[in-house]
């Protein structure tokens, strides 16, 4: 195992690696939530249109914040990535189940919409992630 702070050569060149695909990952999101509300409001009206950009931006939000904290305790000294990852990882997850126990309570129209908008958020998500990692920055020059 690496000294904390021991970097390999390149890392330390492209010290905005941790961030490079946040942009990619962020249009993606955006244009999946004009979709999600486009479909939305046509299947189930104004509600549905909310609920279904409303969770892909849930997702969105949930993923920056993850990359953004991540990256800053990767910077700082990679033995914390594990603690600030499960930290986050809980506080996230509790504060969603807090506030769809709460959307829920309201009898509100747009919660399965919003669901569903939070599923395609993941999964669009995931999906470009991976894109990105095996076609972009795999295919990189090397410096």
């Amino acid at each position: 195992m690496a000294e904390p702070g021991v970097r390999a050569p390149e890392v330390a060149a492209d010290r905005r690696w941790r961030l490079r695909h946040l942009p990619v990952l962020l249009v993606a999101s955006a244009a999946l939530g004009v979709v999600a509300a486009v479909v939305g409001g046509v299947t189930g009206g104004a509600d549905a249109a909310l609920g279904a950009a409303a969770g892909v931006a849930v997702t969105a939000a949930s993923y920056t914040l993850t990359t953004l904290v991540l990256a800053w305790a990767d910077g700082v000294n990679p033995q914390l990535v594990l603690p600030f990852g499960l930290g986050l990882y809980a506080a996230k997850f509790t504060l969603l189940g807090v506030v769809m126990v709460a959307v829920a309570s309201t009898g509100w129209g747009g919660l399965i919409p919003l669901c569903l908008g939070i599923a395609a958020g993941v999964a669009v998500w995931t999906g470009v992630h991976i894109w990105w990692l095996t076609r972009v920055y795999s295919r990189r020059p090397a410096s």
